[in-house]
């Protein structure tokens, strides 16, 4: 089974791994000290899916296991590695569902992201030092909340990139990161990953009213075609003390292009929201729009972490050609040990035609528990209803985890 795709980072960092443990001799101690002095870690998450949807499909149920080994050295001069396995199985025979990128009951049942798999989640060596934090390998990147670049860890197999990420952290104000992508591991195991060339930049500022990040990515993928997407963007987000309450608020713009002899386009991106806490209850009003180029192809975040994002019911992972705005209101507070969330989303097209105006609307539910330090249990549910030619939706989730 093949669980680690040779590219030319990857062969790097296997040539990296053996000069560290044969170019000074005079270090097998040091060597054999961080190694027996690193951390294990197990993370199980068991977690039972079901999707109802008012089409052809049949209904889908799934009880998946989630499984991550993980190791990580002790540091020599600033250096350390870590390894990090992942595993989802499929439990008591419950897998009725469709996974099409990897030819698991191809349009029979409704779609359960979550195929069985076994490989390398993430296998980097780091350098920390002076401010500065620098990975090479695979590995987990997540910059702006995972907006635009995320882990897709809702899923059993997360999202991980092959390449080089640096952190910069010049004070405590100021952080500067930057990431060169050579493949993205996508969540269908193998069968979805990509060659790419990307480009990720980002810089933040906090100031006494909030933190300023202005961000550039530039992505591609490497299959000998033009497809280059770079977007830019600035986003403010902070809060402020009001008597016994606190004020939240956060903007956002980004534009979007595409250059090439092929295509051309641009789209923009706006993110507005504010919210208030007032004993423990937190509430807030969001508007975001996913712009769109005429009606011909929406803003895209091909990178994000889209389930936290356009609601639970994962009916705009990608963006209509119409775009997306979606206006929505969130309530969250804790009860009983844990914490409860409420949402409301109502969907409508950015830039509307003769058939595609109203996008629907959608209501989540949500109630998540920690137990001691290792334990933890929840409960989701998310609830689309569907207009046009988009089908109602329903799905349910509960699951317990346990990490060591």
């Amino acid at each position: 089974m093949k669980i680690f795709k040779k590219t030319p980072l990857t062969l790097a960092l296997s040539v990296a791994i053996v000069g560290l443990s044969v170019s000074n001799v005079t270090q097998a101690e040091s060597i054999t000290e961080a190694l027996t002095s690193g951390k294990a870690s197990v993370n199980n998450l068991l977690r039972y899916e079901s999707v109802e949807q008012d089409n052809a499909a049949k209904d889908a149920s799934a009880l998946t296991l989630r499984t991550l080994l993980a190791y990580k050295t002790g540091t020599i001069k600033g250096f350390s590695a870590t390894v990090e396995m992942e595993d989802s199985r499929i439990v008591m025979g419950q897998g009725d569902y469709t996974v099409g990128p990897t030819g698991y009951n191809v349009g029979e049942y409704s779609v359960i992201a979550d195929p069985e798999h076994t490989e390398l989640d993430q296998g980097f060596i780091q350098y920390t030092g002076s401010g500065l934090t620098a990975k090479l390998g695979r590995q987990v990147i997540t910059m702006d909340g995972h907006r635009f670049i995320g882990h897709v860890g809702w899923r059993q197999d997360r999202q991980t990139f092959d390449g080089l990420s640096v952190r910069y952290a010049p004070s405590e104000a100021l952080t500067l990161n930057y990431a060169y992508i050579d493949q993205r591991n996508r969540i269908f195991a193998e069968s979805a990953d990509l060659d790419a060339k990307d480009h990720l930049l980002n810089a933040s500022y906090m100031t006494p009213v909030g933190k300023i990040t202005a961000y550039g990515y530039l992505l591609e993928v490497d299959n000998g075609t033009e497809n280059s997407l770079d977007t830019y963007g600035v986003s403010f987000t902070g809060s402020t003390a009001a008597g016994d309450a606190k004020i939240l608020y956060a903007a956002e713009y980004a534009s979007q292009s595409n250059e090439t002899s092929t295509t051309d386009f641009s789209t923009d991106y706006m993110n507005l929201s504010v919210g208030v806490v007032v004993s423990g209850i937190t509430a807030k009003l969001g508007y975001e729009s996913l712009g769109s180029d005429e009606g011909g192809v929406g803003f895209a975040t091909p990178l994000a972490t889209l389930h936290k994002f356009n609601g639970w019911a994962d009916m705009f992972l990608g963006t209509p050609n119409e775009g997306l705005v979606d206006t929505s209101v969130t309530l969250a507070g804790k009860v009983l040990g844990g914490s409860w969330t409420v949402m409301y989303h109502d969907f409508e097209a950015d830039e509307a035609t003769a058939t595609v105006d109203d996008l629907g609307s959608e209501l989540d539910l949500s109630y998540v528990k920690s137990y001691g330090k290792h334990y933890s249990a929840g409960i989701k549910y998310a609830a689309y209803s569907g207009e046009g030619t988009r089908v109602d939706t329903d799905k349910l989730w509960v699951w317990v985890g346990a990490k060591f």
